[in-house]
């Protein structure tokens, strides 16, 4: 036993372990999900599983476009993982992940390619690890990502105890003279809705408000009006819409503008893409409300414009379109969703009218 100039005890051998950060776990995690990812590779993908970077081959790519542009985003789930670690159910969140990054950069016709994930925690469990990840795997395959390389972080004295956080990096391709941009949206074009199937990934510190702290339940908890538990209501996965927005585009529809409806909900969302002289009119109940935002706003009494200020109210992302092209747009989707007429653009300064 010795004492550093300091005056602290220095007992037994110190190693990075006592410290919190255990290499062996960390390299146990990777072996868990390894197989995984390798099973999001196309043959696009050059490097391996533990290369310092990832090598994608865009030539085969690049080939089918006159003008590429390289489109990016970065996102998170939110206080969502909150939800799961009280579960203990983490996969989903792994397919919230890859949707929410992807469904940022499919609004500008853009084709996801790669994602990269980073995964914080106090103390990496292996176990949680693998859950999370094959979420990631099992969206990025139903959409056609390769999951290429990722970071876990073991951070002690960072984290509270069991706590998560997630970021996800994508990237795609568009062509140039196809990105949506919405700068030709014009009054009398019509905004389709195409269902959400919850929260998603937004809104999650008012709603563990209402449901735990205003309502006093737990996430074990069955309410009249949910068919699921709270917690399982709220950990509804995330909708991933590459297959819905693509089969419009391949289609040939002219898509003029899409709007991924995340925080801040229709209201502020919509008016990412307008024109400053277009607004938009939003007919509330011109579709199905789901259940667990009516329980929400009865629990809080929350005023109604709030709820739409802060979820997406049962609407996942819009497409604008001209009249004209709403039965082909309802046609090219017929197998997927049920599509909604929810309002139309109007001569406006960039906002949203709810009527």
């Amino acid at each position: 036993m010795d004492k550093w100039p300091s005056g602290k005890i220095i007992m037994g051998k110190i190693d990075y372990k006592s410290a919190g950060v255990d290499i062996d776990t960390g390299n146990e995690a990777v072996n868990r999900i390894k197989d995984g990812l390798k099973s999001t590779f196309t043959s696009n993908v050059l490097t391996g599983i533990g290369s310092f970077g990832s090598l994608y081959d865009l030539k085969p790519i690049l080939e089918n476009y006159h003008h590429p542009v390289m489109v990016q985003s970065i996102d998170g789930v939110g206080t969502k993982i909150i939800i799961a670690r009280k579960l203990k159910i983490f996969d989903t969140i792994g397919i919230d992940l890859l949707s929410a990054a992807a469904n940022d950069i499919l609004v500008m016709g853009a084709r996801p390619l790669t994602f990269l994930d980073y995964i914080a925690n106090d103390k990496l469990n292996p176990e949680t690890i693998e859950k999370i990840v094959s979420g990631m795997v099992k969206a990025c395959k139903d959409s056609g990502v390769s999951l290429v390389g990722g970071e876990t972080a073991e951070m002690p004295d960072t984290y509270l105890p069991g706590e998560h956080d997630l970021v996800g990096i994508i990237t795609g391709v568009v062509e140039k003279d196809k990105i949506i941009t919405g700068e030709n949206i014009i009054p009398g074009d019509i905004v389709l809705g195409i269902p959400s199937n919850g929260l998603h990934t937004n809104g999650y510190s008012f709603a563990r408000k209402l449901f735990f702290e205003i309502g006093g339940y737990d996430v074990n908890d069955t309410i009249s009006g949910l068919e699921k538990s709270v917690g399982l209501a709220l950990l509804e996965p995330h909708i991933n819409y590459t297959n819905h927005v693509f089969s419009a585009l391949d289609a040939g529809i002219d898509v003029k503008g899409i709007a991924h409806i995340t925080g801040g909900g229709l209201l502020e969302n919509i008016p990412r893409i307008l024109p400053d002289n277009v607004s938009v009119e939003i007919q509330k109940g011109s579709w199905p409300s789901l259940p667990v935002f009516d329980v929400m706003q009865s629990i809080g009494d929350v005023d109604e414009d709030e709820m739409f200020r802060a979820f997406n109210m049962g609407i996942g992302i819009v497409f604008i379109v001209n009249s004209s092209d709403v039965n082909s747009v309802k046609d090219a989707l017929k197998d997927l969703t049920d599509i909604y007429e929810i309002g139309g653009a109007v001569n406006g300064k960039n906002k949203v009218i709810l009527k």
